[in-house]
This record gives C-alpha cells, structure tokens and sequence, in this order.
C-alpha cells in the first residue's frame, strides 16, 4: 500500500494508477465544494473533472508540509482552493454575475432571533441556492472556503468594500429565508 506522498510524487511522474487513487478520493470532496457555486449536476461534473487535470498537471507545485502527518490535509486545502477558483473563473466566463461599482449599504436594524443563532450548517447550504449568485460566491468564499475580503476582491475583481455588503446582504437574506423556513415548519407542524 503507498503512502499519502507516494501517491502525490507518483502524479508527479505521470503514473496513472496514482492519479486514479486521487481521483477516486477526493472526487466527492471537489464535487462538494463545485456544487456550492453551480446547481447544474453536468457542469459540476465537467468542472470536478477540470479541477482534477489542473492538480494533475501542477502536482509538482504542491508542497509537502513539514510534518507529514498533515500532507492529506494540505492537499485537500490546496486542491480546495483550486476548486473554487475554477468554479469562480467558470461563473465569470458564463457572466452569471455583473459586478457593482463600490456600493454603499445603508445601515439596517439587525433583529436578534434567538432561533437563527442556531443555524444548522447543512440548512444554510440549502437556503444558499436561493441567494442571487454574486452573494452565494461571497459567501462562500468567505464564510465556508475561509477567503479575506481582500482576496475576494481580487479574484472577482471587484471593490473590497463591496466584498463587505454583499456578504452583510447575504447574511441579512439568508436570516429571512431561513425565519420564513421555521415559520413553515412551525405552521405545517400544527
């Protein structure tokens, strides 16, 4: 049985045999993260699959860490990031999305509802799909995938302030939506 590294150094030298035992790994994983920024079933398997020939062909750009008890972890973050920009750079080229000039918010009363701070992750994820695009890739970028406003900024090429207000509007979205979801089950469970 090969080793974490051993499989990685064999993509490296172009061995199939190790880029199918990533493939078969880390498919779910990459899908998971594709599916955050496309609901289309087709295009995410086409974008997993082009994922995979990017780590493929920069495989010897990873760089190992120096305890090597954390080098799954490392990749998985490596090919995570990979991932999302992919995803990014296909949402731009379909233009799902125009960019706003540097935009003001106005200051709104933010309501404290007990129930929302218990938030359940996978809720949230579903409720994801009914925010405009823009904001579900903010969001995503910020609060699951761990990106600075500042980086968002240059990767969608926008202004890091709006950054900032698309993240509060998704926010501020996803609480209604997810108020309106509780309010349902409330009514439909009585």
């Amino acid at each position: 049985m090969l080793g974490f590294e051993e499989v990685i150094k064999g993509c490296v030298s172009n061995n199939n045999k190790s880029k199918e035992m990533v493939y078969k790994s880390f498919y779910g994983y990459l899908m998971a993260i594709i599916l955050r920024y496309t609901n289309n079933r087709d295009e995410a398997e086409e974008l997993v699959n082009d994922v995979f020939i990017k780590v493929f062909k920069a495989a010897n750009q990873f760089v190992f860490p120096v305890e090597t008890e954390n080098s799954e972890k490392a990749f998985k973050g490596w090919i995570g990031k990979i991932a999302s920009r992919t995803a990014i750079d296909f949402l731009r080229t379909k233009k799902v999305f125009l960019p706003l000039d540097d935009v003001i918010e106005q200051a709104e009363p933010i309501t404290a509802v007990n129930v929302i701070a218990a938030l359940n992750f996978k809720d949230i994820l579903k409720l994801l799909d009914d925010l405009p695009e823009l904001h579900k890739l903010v969001f995503n970028l910020f609060e699951i995938e761990g990106f600075s406003h500042q980086e968002i900024a240059v990767l969608l090429k926008i202004p890091e302030s709006s950054s900032r207000v698309y993240l509060a509007r998704a926010k501020q979205k996803l609480r209604i939506l997810y108020t309106n979801t509780l309010v349902n089950y409330e009514t439909n469970r009585t």
